[in-house]
């Protein structure tokens, strides 16, 4: 057997598959949704709907941790489909697993029926939103905006962690006074711009103005942090270089290079939920006790290395760059790729225009931590 690579199906682990001492276990507890959102990724090669239940045990999973993850921090987010759904898998491996974090990413419309004891173990909710009303409703149906605020009232009191809006800046119609309201209702905000063919005419121009105005009210004051995720994550990247790549030994912020393990309902294991539909991306399988390398590595295609962004950037998402470079789809490169890496270069030029360091300085040393520590950064990508 090839020393750097683990064979399918046998047991044993590879000592490179997982960079760092931490690993998040993203178990999708089901295929299927109450929703039917018309950006969902996972429509992509009819992933959506195709596994309903859990087809591996807990002693299968257990066996696979102490195997391949022994000795690391573990942190479970369960996802889906609508992780939800399927409330009984997601009670059990707390049950199993006492000692290990959770996340629940969701799109909030069931959160009420979830029982307190599993709403207290969370250490953060994503949930999914797009926006304000009328776009989160054009975009998963009439109604569920509000459904999904009152929802989050509801079980407020009840959340051991964080709720946090988990934003896909689909619609260049999106405005300032929509995203500044969620802070709200949310503890924290974090927009990614989305991965589709989204960005033609004035649609980049119109998001810019948008961040412009959310970096303006980022630096607006000291005495409290406008909490939205990729704007905090991108200047603590800038005012402390070491954070960037601490946790992931240099090589990117998105967790799939290095330690995100998507686990289908089937126990097979893809390094990013967006390419679970690609049989060549599989990286390890829970029932079979085998696990290797992401295959969503840095690789000299990329343009990154000569990108002024990349210092605190660190290629953002790998997904992206494996289509647009890797796998050479040109139009995906060219209508998605390039857009979203000009508008990032966009925001990380706006910081710089409010001397982020100067305004460090003014922070209390609470602030300080919340910026540089904030526990988010581990759950989701730092980059938008």
């Amino acid at each position: 057997m090839n020393s750097h690579r683990q064979r399918p199906g046998a047991a044993g682990r590879h000592a490179g598959a997982i960079t760092g001492s931490r690993v998040e276990l993203q178990l999708l507890t089901t295929l299927n949704c109450n929703l039917k959102c018309s950006y969902c990724s996972l429509g992509v090669g009819e992933v959506l709907g195709s596994q309903r239940q859990v087809g591996y045990d807990l002693d299968q999973l257990q066996r696979f941790v102490a195997t391949q993850l022994g000795g690391k921090e573990i942190y479970v987010t369960f996802y889906g489909g609508e992780p939800t759904l399927n409330s009984d898998f997601i009670i059990a491996v707390m049950q199993r697993f006492p000692l290990f974090r959770y996340q629940l990413q969701t799109n909030g419309t069931l959160l009420d029926r979830l029982p307190e004891a599993v709403l207290r173990r969370l250490s953060n909710i994503l949930v999914s939103i797009d926006g304000g009303e009328r776009i989160t409703d054009g975009y998963r149906g009439r109604g569920i905006y509000r459904q999904v605020l009152k929802n989050i009232r509801q079980v407020r009191r009840q959340v051991g962690g964080s709720i946090t809006a988990r934003v896909t800046w689909s619609d260049a119609g999106t405005g300032f006074a929509e995203l500044d309201e969620l802070t709200r209702s949310f503890d924290y905000v974090y927009f990614q711009f989305v991965a589709d063919e989204k960005y033609a005419g004035d649609s980049p121009a119109r998001r810019q103005s948008v961040l412009a105005q959310l970096i303006a009210r980022f630096f607006a004051g000291s005495d409290a942090l406008y909490p939205f995720i990729p704007l905090m994550g991108i200047v603590r990247n800038k005012l402390l270089p070491s954070r960037a790549t601490e946790l992931y030994a240099g090589m990117t912020q998105c967790r799939a290079s290095s330690h995100l393990l998507n686990v289908m309902p089937d126990g097979k294991i893809f390094p990013c939920p967006d390419m679970m539909y690609l049989p060549a991306m599989q990286q390890g399988d829970v029932a079979g006790n085998w696990l290797r390398p992401s295959a969503l590595l840095p690789h000299a295609d990329m343009p990154c290395g000569d990108c002024e962004a990349l210092p605190w950037c660190r290629r953002n998402c790998m997904k992206n760059l494996h289509l647009g470079y890797v796998m050479k789809d040109a139009r995906y490169r060219r209508n998605v790729v390039e857009p979203i890496c000009a508008l990032i270069r966009f925001i990380g030029r706006e910081i710089d225009r409010h001397a982020p360091h100067e305004w460090f300085a003014r922070l209390s040393p609470p602030l300080r931590r919340q910026l540089t520590e904030c526990e988010i950064y581990e759950y989701v990508e730092v980059m938008p």
